[in-house]
């Protein structure tokens, strides 16, 4: 468990490589994030659940209201949170943009108070949307998956998360 919290801890780092995964981008300095709009990406709001990391993942994604959409994620491994995420994807002017917080299984937080993780978008299409380091893909009403770029220094990899409806 600890070994995954490690790794983890580093996954959602703003990365400096600018490299593209299989299914993830990263923009590029300089580059603005294109036009979205927030209620075009609802078919990522309900409760999802999946396998990674040896657990049960569940992520909860709240109907667009206010700007914003309102997700948390969960990882239980042997019957143990092994950490939650508290997250907001919020239309901004022209764009949309994902900030998130990550929280030990007893609440205390990773980031410093005022810190979050930042994903601006890169690309959005139709049944995809592309954060810098992270991507939503609609595969069916019932099916999602997510990507994460997850790693340090060293290089990163991508992680998929294959989620199903509840």
């Amino acid at each position: 468990m600890k070994k995954i919290l490690f790794i983890l801890g580093f996954s959602f780092l703003f990365f400096s490589a600018f490299s593209q995964g299989g299914n993830t981008l990263q923009l590029k300095e300089g580059m603005k994030s294109p036009p979205a709009n927030l209620l075009d990406y609802d078919w990522i709001a309900g409760s999802w659940k999946g396998e990674a990391f040896g657990g049960t993942v569940e992520e909860v994604w709240t109907h667009a209201s206010g700007g914003s959409m309102m997700g948390s994620f969960k990882l239980v491994v042997k019957d143990e949170v092994g950490f939650y995420e508290l997250m907001t994807i919020t239309q901004e002017g022209e764009t949309i943009h994902l900030r998130l917080k990550h929280f030990h299984g007893n609440l205390k937080g990773w980031e410093e108070k005022d810190e979050t993780v930042d994903f601006p978008l890169v690309k959005a299409e139709k049944d995809k949307l592309y954060f810098s380091g992270l991507t939503f893909e609609k595969i069916n009403e019932k099916e999602i998956n997510v990507y994460v770029l997850i790693g340090g220094e060293d290089g990163a990899e991508e992680a998929k998360f294959h989620y199903t409806k509840e």
